[in-house]
């Protein structure tokens, strides 16, 4: 990495702006684990870990992150966001254990003036207040100019104000926070150009919501614009729309921008499972980095191509994030698919086998079933087995149905050594009516014996991690003698009639 690129200090808030996302509330043990996961494993700069005066768990979680991190030299990293409300929040903050306050403060004259009901230079007089107030505590001062965009876009001369006024205060950051997610990156960098270039020397960071879906752009533009520092969460946690997720922010910053960074990219899918189990938020499958299905080839052409030359591969590559490419089976995947998976199992098959794999996944794929690369194994081998058997029973076509308080039905037509058979019957499920009229066509039509069916499990095939494959296993007993038959398919009663056939095919090849 470039050594002289610029440096971004990242500040993560999954712990106090990520739990106001609605439907989130961290236990104080499991603020724990995501803090020491923070800033041990991913080594984020910092972290803001509550709000002051929440509540007596809320205090009870602080308490144990500033003893974790007063033990592992961290505390200068952890900070509690809170409120020039006369030393109440900077006295809880103290009691536990913490030694730096974001304080919080109005961005926009808008807010001054009708939250607060105070001027701006009353509210000025408060903050200088609890600014001595904090170092007397011995407790640094970072400051959030709440509805910073909304007061730099409307009330600039109150925004130039505050930071006049605060700026020699012995303040270490001035926090801007898109209070409300309504800039784009063009008015941010407008805006960011203007408050570094006013103020030389300052350290801004800048605090993104999500709610026109621009964190991330807002990001690249305020870093263009000179700004030192990011706010984070992981996977965009917060409040309604969210944050700017840790993830994309990494991969942009250094990606894009060149700019370097204290984080661990190689911990970040760990840590935002992590975040992803205590939230119980789920990552949806296409978020960028950290998504399930991101790093996941599904055309053939795209498996063709990285085969060849990694011609659809881009930065993003996956090992960098502790995570590897898939290619994925459905309906879209061609040849190279299958072949790419085949590569990692370590199994070698025929161009002609290779072709009934694949007509076999993508049959499974048109009835919307997706499979893994943990199920090709089962495909392969019911593929392989039913090209041993000889089909001399073929089955032409089926319908099944249920309905309530009917039994089920089932109509069917076979060939047998090319003859052709059509029967209905009823049962006691779909597979039972279907069993009953192919027993009517060995028994009534070709005077025969039918096997007896002895046994019948189903179950997904061992080791898959989805259900779209059922594997349906059948004992049979015929001539003395035992036989079991495998079927697979995405539907049971199909995998039990694919089971029945290989019987009905063996039967024809020892008669």
């Amino acid at each position: 990495m470039n050594k002289n690129a610029a440096f971004i200090e990242i500040m993560d808030t999954t712990l106090r702006d990520g739990e106001q996302t609605s439907g989130v509330n961290f236990m104080p043990h499991e603020k724990l684990m995501i803090a020491r996961a923070l800033l041990q494993d991913l080594n984020v700069d910092r972290i803001e870990v509550a709000s002051a005066k929440v509540s007596d768990g809320e205090k009870d979680a602080v308490s144990r992150i500033c003893n974790w991190a007063l033990n592992t030299g961290c505390l200068h990293r952890v900070e509690v966001l809170g409120f020039v409300d006369g030393g109440e929040s900077l006295r809880w903050i103290h009691e536990c254990g913490a030694r730096i306050i974001n304080l919080l403060c109005k961005g926009s004259e808008n807010h001054c003036i009708n939250q607060l009901k105070k001027t701006p230079r009353e509210h000025i007089d408060d903050i200088l207040n609890s600014v001595r107030l904090a170092h007397e505590m011995g407790i640094d001062v970072n400051v959030y100019l709440e509805d910073w965009s909304n007061g730099i876009k409307k009330s600039p001369e109150y925004v130039f104000l505050m930071m006049d006024e605060l700026r020699n205060s012995g303040i270490k950051r001035f926090m801007l926070p898109d209070t409300l997610g309504i800039l784009n990156p063009l008015e941010l960098l407008q805006y960011m150009r203007r408050m570094v270039r006013l103020y030389p020397g300052v350290h801004f960071d800048f605090h993104a919501h999500n709610d026109y879906d621009l964190a991330i752009s807002n990001v690249l533009a305020a870093v263009l614009g000179g700004c030192r520092g990011i706010h984070t969460s992981v996977n965009g946690l917060g409040e309604r729309a969210g944050n700017a997720p840790l993830a994309s922010v990494q991969a942009i910053l250094k990606d894009q921008f060149n700019a370097r960074t204290s984080i661990v990219e190689s911990r970040l899918n760990k840590v935002s499972r992590l975040v992803e189990n205590y939230s119980g938020i789920p990552i949806p499958p296409n978020r960028p980095i950290t998504g399930e299905s991101v790093f996941t080839q599904v055309a053939g052409v795209h498996a063709d191509g990285d085969k060849k030359a990694n011609l659809y591969c881009n930065d993003l590559v996956p090992e960098r994030f502790g995570r590897k490419r898939e290619y994925a089976l459905g309906k879209n995947s061609g040849k190279a698919n299958i072949l790419k998976n085949l590569e990692e199992l370590g199994l070698e098959l025929t161009p002609e086998q290779i072709r009934k794999v694949t007509e076999r996944v993508i049959e499974l794929g048109d009835k919307k079933e997706t499979m893994t690369p943990e199920d090709l194994p089962f495909i392969v081998s019911d593929v392989l087995r039913n090209a041993a058997i000889v089909e001399k029973v073929k089955l032409i076509s089926y319908m099944v149905s249920t309905a309530y308080g009917l039994q089920p039905m089932a109509s069917l037509k076979i060939a047998v050594n090319d003859t052709i058979f059509e029967e209905n019957a009823s049962g006691n499920g779909q597979f039972d009516a279907f069993m009953k009229a192919l027993k009517k066509i060995y028994t009534d039509k070709l005077q025969r014996h039918f096997p007896h069916l002895s046994n019948y499990s189903v179950g997904i095939p061992p080791g898959g991690r989805t259900d779209a494959l059922v594997q349906t296993v059948i004992t049979w007993e015929w001539n003395d003698r035992i036989y079991r038959t495998r079927g697979l398919d995405a539907d049971q009663t199909e995998a039990a009639i694919k089971a029945t056939l290989k019987m009905l095919n063996l039967m024809e090849a020892e008669k």
